[in-house]
């Protein structure tokens, strides 16, 4: 269940993150680590996230996913483990808020895909998502919130 889609122009945001590349079907094993790690990393260094978290995928899958998982921040961290700065760019996307269990992102970016080909609006391939709901704090999937941005393309 997606909202209707809309084309944005997003600011550039400094962040904190892990990039993974990795198969698709070992992310449930690597996003949680991964999420802790920075938070730990933010937490040592006396931040917090400014935001909710996000992965931005660099490409779009195949048999393994190339992006890295981070939160926003107010400024630079000192780098520790794996956990580096990062941005997110400022872009023309297509965003669109889809509504219900993560286990079906999948078909809800197949909606926005379908949107975005049916508009004629140049693709880059490149596309991330910002989980607006803690799922710690939501009891039931189908009230997650997961903010879908596709990045456009030049014409």
């Amino acid at each position: 269940m997606n909202t209707k889609p809309s084309i944005v122009e997003t600011k550039e945001q400094p962040t904190a993150v892990i990039h993974l590349l990795i198969p698709g079907r070992d992310m449930p094993k690597y996003m949680d680590p991964a999420i802790q790690e920075i938070l730990k990393t933010l937490a040592d260094q006396g931040m917090e996230p400014t935001g909710p978290m996000f992965s931005y995928h660099h490409r779009r899958p195949s048999d393994t996913f190339d992006f890295e998982i981070g939160f926003p921040i107010a400024k630079a961290i000192k780098p520790s483990g794996r956990v580096v700065n990062g941005t997110l760019p400022a872009e023309k996307v297509v965003r669109s808020v889809y509504q219900g269990p993560y286990e079906a992102l999948g078909e809800a970016w197949l909606e926005l895909q379908a949107w975005v080909r049916e508009q004629k609006v140049p693709e880059s391939g490149r596309f991330w998502e910002r989980y607006l709901t803690n799922p710690n704090d939501v009891r039931d999937d189908k009230d997650h919130r997961t903010e879908l941005n596709w990045v456009l393309g030049e014409n």
